[in-house]
Protein backbone atom coordinates (compact mmCIF):
# COMPACT_ATOMS: atom_id res chain seq x y z
CA UNK A 1 0.00 0.00 0.00
CA UNK A 2 1.13 3.49 -0.56
CA UNK A 3 1.87 5.82 1.92
CA UNK A 4 -0.94 8.29 0.90
CA UNK A 5 -3.17 5.40 0.36
CA UNK A 6 -2.79 5.09 4.08
CA UNK A 7 -2.86 8.33 5.55
CA UNK A 8 -6.16 8.20 3.62
CA UNK A 9 -7.65 5.23 5.32
CA UNK A 10 -6.27 6.64 8.72
CA UNK A 11 -8.12 9.45 7.89
CA UNK A 12 -11.32 7.88 6.89
CA UNK A 13 -10.88 5.72 10.33
CA UNK A 14 -10.51 9.05 12.76
CA UNK A 15 -13.48 10.81 11.18
CA UNK A 16 -15.24 7.51 12.14
CA UNK A 17 -14.08 6.84 15.35
CA UNK A 18 -12.91 10.63 16.64
CA UNK A 19 -9.78 9.56 17.44
CA UNK A 20 -6.92 6.84 17.28
CA UNK A 21 -4.02 5.55 18.83
CA UNK A 22 -0.68 4.61 17.15
CA UNK A 23 -0.36 1.05 18.41
CA UNK A 24 -3.62 0.10 17.39
CA UNK A 25 -3.56 1.60 13.49
CA UNK A 26 -0.15 0.31 13.06
CA UNK A 27 -0.96 -2.96 13.54
CA UNK A 28 -4.02 -2.37 11.31
CA UNK A 29 -1.95 -1.69 8.64
CA UNK A 30 0.96 -4.05 10.00
CA UNK A 31 3.85 -1.40 10.05
CA UNK A 32 5.70 0.06 12.78
CA UNK A 33 4.43 2.54 15.03
CA UNK A 34 7.54 5.35 13.99
CA UNK A 35 5.81 4.62 10.87
CA UNK A 36 2.53 5.45 11.93
CA UNK A 37 4.06 8.62 13.73
CA UNK A 38 5.13 10.11 10.66
CA UNK A 39 2.25 9.45 8.95
CA UNK A 40 0.45 11.62 11.98
CA UNK A 41 2.90 14.23 11.74
CA UNK A 42 2.65 14.55 8.08
CA UNK A 43 -1.11 14.73 8.43
CA UNK A 44 -1.00 17.45 11.47
CA UNK A 45 1.47 19.47 9.04
CA UNK A 46 -1.19 19.58 6.62
CA UNK A 47 -4.28 20.10 8.44
CA UNK A 48 -5.78 17.30 8.75
CA UNK A 49 -5.13 15.74 12.76
CA UNK A 50 -4.21 17.26 16.14
CA UNK A 51 -1.18 15.01 17.02
CA UNK A 52 -2.21 13.71 21.12
CA UNK A 53 0.13 11.85 23.24
CA UNK A 54 -0.07 8.16 21.87
CA UNK A 55 -2.39 9.09 18.87
CA UNK A 56 -4.16 11.66 17.07
CA UNK A 57 -7.97 13.68 16.79
CA UNK A 58 -9.37 15.12 13.64
CA UNK A 59 -8.63 18.92 13.38
CA UNK A 60 -10.90 21.47 14.53
CA UNK A 61 -13.24 22.18 11.91
CA UNK A 62 -11.95 19.59 9.07
CA UNK A 63 -14.62 18.67 6.66
CA UNK A 64 -15.14 14.99 6.78
CA UNK A 65 -14.08 15.42 2.83
CA UNK A 66 -10.45 13.76 2.12
CA UNK A 67 -8.93 16.92 0.44
CA UNK A 68 -8.75 16.61 -3.13
CA UNK A 69 -5.02 15.58 -3.49
CA UNK A 70 -5.29 12.52 -0.73
CA UNK A 71 -8.67 11.83 -2.53
CA UNK A 72 -7.62 11.66 -5.97
CA UNK A 73 -4.34 9.65 -6.15
CA UNK A 74 -6.32 6.92 -3.60
CA UNK A 75 -6.88 4.18 -5.07
CA UNK A 76 -5.40 5.57 -8.50
CA UNK A 77 -4.89 2.05 -10.36
CA UNK A 78 -8.71 0.88 -10.13
CA UNK A 79 -9.81 4.58 -10.76
CA UNK A 80 -8.18 4.48 -14.14
CA UNK A 81 -9.67 0.95 -14.99
CA UNK A 82 -13.22 2.29 -14.87
CA UNK A 83 -12.42 5.03 -16.82
CA UNK A 84 -11.07 3.19 -19.30
CA UNK A 85 -14.50 1.37 -19.20
CA UNK A 86 -16.61 4.09 -19.08
CA UNK A 87 -15.30 5.01 -22.73
CA UNK A 88 -16.83 1.72 -24.26
CA UNK A 89 -20.63 3.30 -22.36
CA UNK A 90 -20.15 7.24 -24.13
CA UNK A 91 -20.63 7.99 -27.80
CA UNK A 92 -19.97 10.59 -30.10
CA UNK A 93 -22.70 13.58 -29.62
CA UNK A 94 -23.52 12.62 -26.09
CA UNK A 95 -24.69 15.45 -23.41
CA UNK A 96 -22.99 14.03 -20.53
CA UNK A 97 -23.17 15.47 -16.82
CA UNK A 98 -19.85 14.64 -14.76
CA UNK A 99 -19.81 15.15 -10.68
CA UNK A 100 -16.57 16.95 -8.99
CA UNK A 101 -15.04 13.10 -7.47
CA UNK A 102 -11.90 12.40 -8.55
CA UNK A 103 -13.30 8.77 -10.31
CA UNK A 104 -15.26 11.40 -12.70
CA UNK A 105 -11.65 13.44 -13.08
CA UNK A 106 -9.89 9.99 -14.25
CA UNK A 107 -12.73 9.58 -16.88
CA UNK A 108 -13.04 13.28 -18.12
CA UNK A 109 -9.22 12.98 -19.21
CA UNK A 110 -10.18 9.88 -21.05
CA UNK A 111 -12.97 11.95 -22.97
CA UNK A 112 -10.78 13.67 -25.15
CA UNK A 113 -11.29 10.66 -27.59
CA UNK A 114 -14.33 10.88 -28.31
CA UNK A 115 -16.01 13.94 -30.85
CA UNK A 116 -18.48 16.47 -30.10
CA UNK A 117 -19.61 15.80 -26.43
CA UNK A 118 -21.58 18.20 -24.21
CA UNK A 119 -19.82 17.86 -20.36
CA UNK A 120 -21.83 19.61 -17.78
CA UNK A 121 -19.82 19.56 -14.37
CA UNK A 122 -19.41 21.31 -10.84
CA UNK A 123 -15.91 20.15 -10.87
CA UNK A 124 -13.19 22.34 -11.43
CA UNK A 125 -10.88 20.07 -12.24
CA UNK A 126 -12.60 18.84 -14.95
CA UNK A 127 -13.38 22.33 -16.18
CA UNK A 128 -9.81 23.01 -16.60
CA UNK A 129 -9.02 19.24 -17.78
CA UNK A 130 -12.10 19.91 -20.52
CA UNK A 131 -10.83 23.73 -21.76
CA UNK A 132 -8.18 22.21 -24.29
CA UNK A 133 -10.65 19.80 -25.84
CA UNK A 134 -11.42 21.12 -29.14
CA UNK A 135 -14.34 19.36 -30.44
CA UNK A 136 -15.97 19.73 -26.64
CA UNK A 137 -18.88 21.72 -25.60
CA UNK A 138 -18.28 22.54 -21.74
CA UNK A 139 -20.78 24.09 -19.59
CA UNK A 140 -19.71 25.20 -15.84
CA UNK A 141 -22.76 24.62 -12.97
CA UNK A 142 -21.49 27.97 -11.61
CA UNK A 143 -21.92 28.37 -7.51
CA UNK A 144 -20.22 29.03 -4.67
CA UNK A 145 -16.20 26.78 -4.31
CA UNK A 146 -15.74 24.46 -2.14
CA UNK A 147 -11.76 24.31 -1.61
CA UNK A 148 -11.52 20.92 -0.20
CA UNK A 149 -13.28 19.08 -3.08
CA UNK A 150 -12.69 21.76 -5.58
CA UNK A 151 -16.61 21.79 -6.90
CA UNK A 152 -19.14 24.18 -7.19
CA UNK A 153 -22.07 23.43 -5.02
CA UNK A 154 -25.20 25.37 -3.45
CA UNK A 155 -28.59 26.39 -4.99
CA UNK A 156 -27.75 28.23 -7.96
CA UNK A 157 -25.38 24.93 -9.21
CA UNK A 158 -28.54 22.82 -8.60
CA UNK A 159 -30.63 25.43 -10.40
CA UNK A 160 -28.51 25.00 -13.43
CA UNK A 161 -28.22 21.16 -13.42
CA UNK A 162 -31.91 21.27 -13.66
CA UNK A 163 -32.16 23.72 -17.10
CA UNK A 164 -30.44 20.61 -19.10
CA UNK A 165 -32.16 16.70 -20.14
CA UNK A 166 -28.64 14.87 -20.39
CA UNK A 167 -28.06 11.46 -21.58
CA UNK A 168 -25.83 10.36 -19.40
CA UNK A 169 -24.89 11.27 -15.42
CA UNK A 170 -21.91 9.68 -14.60
CA UNK A 171 -21.29 10.04 -10.62
CA UNK A 172 -19.37 8.40 -8.13
CA UNK A 173 -20.07 8.75 -4.13
CA UNK A 174 -18.14 8.54 -0.89
CA UNK A 175 -19.95 5.61 0.23
CA UNK A 176 -22.92 3.07 -0.42
CA UNK A 177 -25.12 1.40 1.76
CA UNK A 178 -27.77 -1.16 1.47
CA UNK A 179 -30.53 1.15 3.09
CA UNK A 180 -29.07 4.48 2.19
CA UNK A 181 -28.08 4.30 -1.06
CA UNK A 182 -25.19 6.42 -2.59
CA UNK A 183 -24.17 8.95 0.46
CA UNK A 184 -21.82 12.05 0.74
CA UNK A 185 -19.74 13.88 2.76
CA UNK A 186 -21.63 16.64 2.33
CA UNK A 187 -25.66 17.79 1.96
CA UNK A 188 -24.04 20.15 -0.33
CA UNK A 189 -22.70 17.33 -2.27
CA UNK A 190 -25.69 15.63 -1.61
CA UNK A 191 -27.50 18.47 -3.76
CA UNK A 192 -25.75 18.32 -6.60
CA UNK A 193 -25.40 14.36 -7.39
CA UNK A 194 -29.17 14.22 -6.62
CA UNK A 195 -29.88 16.96 -9.28
CA UNK A 196 -27.85 15.26 -11.56
CA UNK A 197 -29.18 11.99 -11.25
CA UNK A 198 -33.26 13.40 -11.63
CA UNK A 199 -31.87 15.01 -14.78
CA UNK A 200 -30.37 12.82 -16.93
CA UNK A 201 -32.21 9.74 -18.88
CA UNK A 202 -29.33 7.56 -17.79
CA UNK A 203 -27.44 7.31 -14.75
CA UNK A 204 -24.26 5.53 -14.31
CA UNK A 205 -22.22 5.05 -10.93
CA UNK A 206 -18.37 5.32 -11.17
CA UNK A 207 -17.00 3.91 -7.77
CA UNK A 208 -13.99 1.57 -6.93
CA UNK A 209 -14.33 -1.39 -4.44
CA UNK A 210 -13.04 0.59 -1.33
CA UNK A 211 -16.61 2.77 -1.37
CA UNK A 212 -18.90 -0.45 -0.97
CA UNK A 213 -20.53 -0.91 2.37
CA UNK A 214 -19.19 2.15 4.03
CA UNK A 215 -21.90 5.65 4.40
CA UNK A 216 -21.17 8.77 4.83
CA UNK A 217 -23.33 11.56 6.33
CA UNK A 218 -26.14 12.62 3.45
CA UNK A 219 -28.26 10.40 1.12
CA UNK A 220 -27.87 11.61 -2.72
CA UNK A 221 -29.36 9.21 -4.74
CA UNK A 222 -31.38 6.03 -4.55
CA UNK A 223 -30.05 2.79 -6.10
CA UNK A 224 -33.60 2.75 -8.29
CA UNK A 225 -32.22 5.72 -10.09
CA UNK A 226 -29.51 3.64 -10.94
CA UNK A 227 -28.86 2.16 -14.64
CA UNK A 228 -25.15 0.93 -14.75
CA UNK A 229 -22.28 1.06 -12.13
CA UNK A 230 -19.06 -0.05 -13.29
CA UNK A 231 -16.19 -1.04 -10.42
CA UNK A 232 -13.17 -2.91 -10.30
CA UNK A 233 -14.81 -5.37 -7.94
CA UNK A 234 -18.43 -5.60 -6.78
CA UNK A 235 -18.99 -7.79 -3.90
CA UNK A 236 -21.72 -10.76 -4.32
CA UNK A 237 -24.28 -9.65 -1.85
CA UNK A 238 -24.26 -5.99 -3.81
CA UNK A 239 -24.35 -7.84 -7.19
CA UNK A 240 -27.55 -9.46 -6.29
CA UNK A 241 -29.16 -6.02 -4.75
CA UNK A 242 -28.31 -4.49 -7.82
CA UNK A 243 -30.30 -6.88 -9.54
CA UNK A 244 -33.23 -6.38 -7.96
CA UNK A 245 -33.34 -2.99 -9.58
CA UNK A 246 -32.52 -3.96 -12.43
CA UNK A 247 -28.91 -2.34 -12.46
CA UNK A 248 -26.64 -3.97 -14.77
CA UNK A 249 -23.22 -4.45 -13.13
CA UNK A 250 -19.98 -4.00 -15.18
Amino acid sequence: MLAIERRSQILTIIEESKSVHVSDIAKTFSVTEETIRRDLEKMEREGLVIKTYGGAVLAEGLSTNAPYRIRFETNQTQKLQIAQKILELVSPKDSIMLDASSTCVNIAKKLSRIKNLTIITNSVEILVECSTYETMKVISTGGHLSGTSLSLVGQSACTTLRRFTVDKAIISCKGIDFSKGLTESSLADAEVKRAMAENAREVILAIDSSKFNRPAFATSVGIEKISKVVSDSIPDDWQEHFEKFSVVCI
